[in-house]
């Protein structure tokens, strides 16, 4: 089956095939959920807020997907329960304003969308942590752009999309130190995978939705999934004591009270969400503010949850609160089956509270849900340390240009950060570049784009990223790699740019590629199909065989050492081991005192590349 655009009906169902799949899995989420705090109700959280998302799309249906989108969004967004609930909302939102004004979604237009969602949730949170909903996310929106390259089926793609998704949850538990503690992975990332296997799903076929009938007929749009009852947690179905949250302790919740609400701001009033944050983490964490006109969404973990409330009375009017103590939380998941404490039935007056505001008079907006906090009013809560730094940006984070995935793997045993793919005819935009810088959780980004055809977008970039970008003069993958063995993390910024630009310039790099036509060049005559050898930017050789050009051009480089020189050897997917092998053993023979490493770098066009280091 083959899909090569979705009108807004088909992304719908799309959507609800989504929902569904995770609604049906919440539970397994629940039981994942360790991280940020061991409350275990990340699967209810976002099942709730797809819920209210589907809710909407239901309501506002169109056969444009860039109006179907906007309404998922903003029921997302009023709905958005819980650290992932409020993530995965802006996941969508950012793809909303992708898709604005669009009456299809195509591959390349669903890549850029996924993209702009996790560039909007990164922006939400205050202190992203890798390991989470938001890895999952930017990898798979980072595969999903590179696979648009490759084909416009929108089956094919999202399943590429998905695998990837999977590959990096897998990955989560050696991310983040609490999931590898308790042996699963990242329950948000979980969850954002569920509705990814029910997007294929719906695409190829095997969900339960239909596809939308006649285009023009709203009719036929199929109905959003039932939302869930609305309970804080739902643990009937397993033993608690073989949970995830049970192999942690419930002190190790250091901010205990979870809360959610909406400023209805002044009119008029502007509102300084800086100051608001800063305010915010004095004595909190998992902190997001989504900024969204006229109302600011806020969620915080928080030990002083009267200082929260009168920090954002000063900005507008309350509505939708919502405030959870995590740590009696924690215990009722832990206590044993049939027991029904104080403490069960406040969580259940906070799930049924929504259906007492008729009945109390109130308006739904209004309303106040408290579960674990006796509080009357807005109070100031007692004093207490403020928060420690936990989760503050890292002084570093470091991007790089490569190609060939044994060379991306390389790149990252050093210790970058984000690999992109590029290099000769296959560039990435300044785009995709601000995009991996601000990816990142970190203060300052050190950018090697280790081609000169890649340097001018990379100093755009720095020009337009949103936070000081530093791009080092690499030309070449192997002075790359020899400016991240200069690179030292605790080293003032300063000392590493000069140092790792000194190791860069020290390396000469060499290349074999194929000739493509006949021509004299740097005073060589090349004939077609012969190979080249290349030392930086200067054709050294041309000779019929991989083997004669590369023993010559590698006598070109090690001429004029002292002897003592590092040759690495990176093999392209043109060369096979037993060639890299004959090529080491020929330098150790004619240059004893040479050290030789070689590396598959995977690398398409140049079969091999050369580094000599002094």
């Amino acid at each position: 089956m083959s899909k090569r655009f979705l009108n807004g009906n088909e992304w719908a169902a799309m959507v609800f095939a989504g929902a569904e799949r995770l609604s049906a899995n919440a539970e397994r989420v629940n039981a994942l959920n360790v991280f940020p705090v061991p409350d275990g109700d990340t699967g209810t959280n976002m099942n709730l807020t797809m819920s209210a998302g589907s809710a909407e799309l239901t309501n506002r249906p169109s056969e444009e997907v860039g109006k179907a989108a906007e309404a998922l969004s903003k029921g997302l967004l009023m709905g958005a329960r819980g650290n992932s609930g409020v993530i995965l909302s802006q996941l969508f939102r950012g793809f909303a304003r992708a898709v604005a004004g669009q009456r299809e979604l195509t591959v390349p237009l669903f890549a850029t969308a996924l993209q702009q969602g996790v560039d909007t949730a990164y922006k939400a949170v205050v202190k992203p942590v890798e390991g989470t909903i938001l890895t999952v996310a930017r990898e798979a929106a980072r595969h999903g752009t590179a696979a648009s390259r490759r084909t416009d089926d929108l089956v094919e793609w999202m399943t590429e999309v998905l695998d990837k998704a999977s590959e990096t949850l897998a990955r989560t538990q050696e991310m983040l130190p609490v999931l590898k503690q308790v042996g699963v992975v990242d329950s948000g990332g979980q969850g954002l995978v569920y509705i990814y296997e029910g997007f294929v799903a719906y695409l190829s076929g095997s969900a339960e939705f239909p596809a939308a009938g006649s285009p023009s007929s709203s009719a036929s749009l199929p109905i959003a999934p039932e939302p869930p009852a609305r309970t804080a947690t739902v643990h009937a179905v397993r033993d608690p004591r073989s949970s995830a949250q049970a192999k942690l302790e419930t002190e190790s919740i250091e901010f205990p009270y979870d809360m959610e609400f909406f400023i209805r701001k002044f009119p008029g009033a502007a509102f300084p969400e800086q100051k608001f944050r800063q305010a915010l983490e004095r004595d909190g964490d998992s902190i997001i503010l989504i900024d969204d006109g006229d109302i600011v969404k806020v969620h915080v973990h928080s030990r002083r949850p009267g200082d929260v409330l009168n920090y954002a009375l000063a900005h507008g009017d309350l509505t939708d609160l919502h405030i959870l103590n995590m740590q009696e939380q924690h215990r009722e998941l832990l206590r044993p089956y049939g027991e029904t404490p104080a403490a069960a039935s406040q969580q259940k007056a906070t799930a049924i509270m929504p259906e007492m505001y008729e009945a109390l008079g109130l308006e739904a907006a209004s309303g106040i849900s408290v579960a674990g906090y006796s509080a009357s009013g807005v109070v100031a809560s007692p004093e207490s340390e403020p928060n420690p730094d936990v989760h503050e940006l890292a002084d570093y984070g470091v991007v790089a240009v490569s190609v060939g995935e044994g060379n991306a793997e390389l790149f990252r045993s050093l210790g970058v950060d984000v690999v992109l793919s590029g290099g000769q005819s296959m560039n990435p935009s300044t785009e995709d570049l601000i995009g991996a810088v601000q990816s990142l959780a970190a203060q300052r980004i050190f950018l090697l784009p280790n081609n000169p055809n890649i340097v001018l977008a990379a100093k755009q970039a720095a020009e337009l990223a949103d936070r000081p970008v530093t791009v080092l003069p690499t030309r070449t993958i192997p002075q790359g790699m020899a400016a991240m063995l200069a690179f030292e993390e605790n080293d003032p910024e300063t000392i590493n740019i000069e140092r790792m630009t000194k190791a860069s310039e020290r390396v000469l790099t060499g290349q074999i590629t194929i000739a493509v036509r006949d021509t004299v060049m740097d005073g060589v005559d090349i004939r077609e199909g012969q190979y080249i050898g290349i030392l930086d930017k200067t054709i050294i050789n041309a000779a019929s065989t991989k083997e004669e050009a590369s023993r010559q051009l590698l006598a070109k480089m090690l001429e004029s050492g002292s002897g003592g020189e590092i040759v690495t050897i990176l093999k392209g997917e043109d060369a096979d081991g037993e060639e890299a092998e004959l090529l080491a053993t020929w330098i150790e023979e004619n240059y004893p005192d040479a050290e030789v490493e070689v590396h598959d770098g995977g690398q398409p066009l140049y079969p091999f590349l050369f580094a000599v280091e002094p």
